[in-house]
């Protein structure tokens, strides 16, 4: 069952150095206030695990707390190249930077083999691309029924996952509406799990068709963070920051601005440095 504690609570709870962990939110709900807990705690030899690693990732990156990430597809969303996760890789600053690179459908599978306790994801893919001889992981298996040959990748069964939602009630149950991405899949196929939220109420009321309610057995710790995805959006609280997007791609173009950004925005706040971007709902 779910316990509630405070976000560095949570994450001492799911994370320890040398884990594997998901943090999940596609454009939608990233948790951004999870992440720079990880970078304050000091969190080292992380694999991180993605389908579209972003801002986030670029920070958990040149901050030395990865020693591996599994993706497909990374960049600033709409600006360009990821610069720490780019130093990384061409000139292992500050360490070297394995990858392993996958399509969506093959993350996406891999999820869902993960949440069903399943060893591998089979799938129609990877048919007359290049990646499969650059990632070994990226098999093919026969179809006994129709000889159909197919494609196949490890189940992604991360040590933690760690996702950010709209709301949790007092039971511990999760609720997350608007583009929702692999975060229900990613908590259920993780050993561990912290969900930070915008709001604990006392029932979640009317919901959208494409609600997703994460049961309280499925999750670990609910920390209430107001303001944790941002400078992604969270629907109906506050809008994505697309002007920190832009802002971005020059601070952390140098070494130098992201190690002083990181100091200024990161070491020295907490949590509730992120709140005051959650004072006014608004529809995104």
């Amino acid at each position: 069952m779910a316990e509630f504690v405070s976000l560095s609570q949570g994450i001492e709870a799911v994370l320890s150095d040398g884990c594997s962990v998901a943090m999940e939110g596609f454009t939608h709900l990233i948790p951004h206030a999870a992440g720079h807990e990880v970078i304050r705690q000091g969190k080292r030899r992380l694999t991180l695990i993605r389908m579209t690693p972003d801002l986030i990732y670029d920070q958990l990156i040149g901050t030395g707390c990865a020693e591996k990430l599994i993706f497909s597809w990374g960049g600033n969303p709409g600006v360009g190249s990821l610069h720490r996760f780019r130093d990384a890789v061409e000139n292992a600053w500050p360490h070297r930077l394995e990858i392993e690179e996958h399509s969506h459908a093959a993350m996406a599978n891999a999820y869902e083999a993960g949440a069903a306790n399943l060893p591998f994801a089979v799938f129609r893919g990877y048919k007359g691309v290049d990646l499969p001889s650059v990632n070994p992981q990226i098999r093919s298996v026969t179809c006994p029924y129709t000889g159909e040959v197919l494609a196949t990748v490890p189940a992604i069964r991360p040590d933690a996952a760690i996702i950010h939602a709209l709301k949790a009630d007092r039971e511990g149950n999760v609720l997350l509406e608007g583009i929702v991405g692999v975060q229900k899949e990613a908590v259920l196929a993780a050993k561990r799990s912290l969900v930070t939220v915008e709001e604990i109420v006392d029932d979640f009321g009317p919901r959208n068709a494409n609600a997703v309610i994460l049961p309280s057995w499925a999750v670990t710790a609910i920390a209430h963070v107001p303001g944790g995805a941002y400078p992604s959006y969270a629907h109906g609280y506050y809008k994505r920051a697309n002007d920190f997007y832009i802002a971005w791609d020059k601070i952390a173009r140098e070494r130098e601005t992201f190690l002083a950004w990181i100091k200024d925005n990161v070491l020295d706040k907490g949590p509730d440095a992120f709140a005051r971007h959650a004072t006014r709902k608004e529809a995104t």
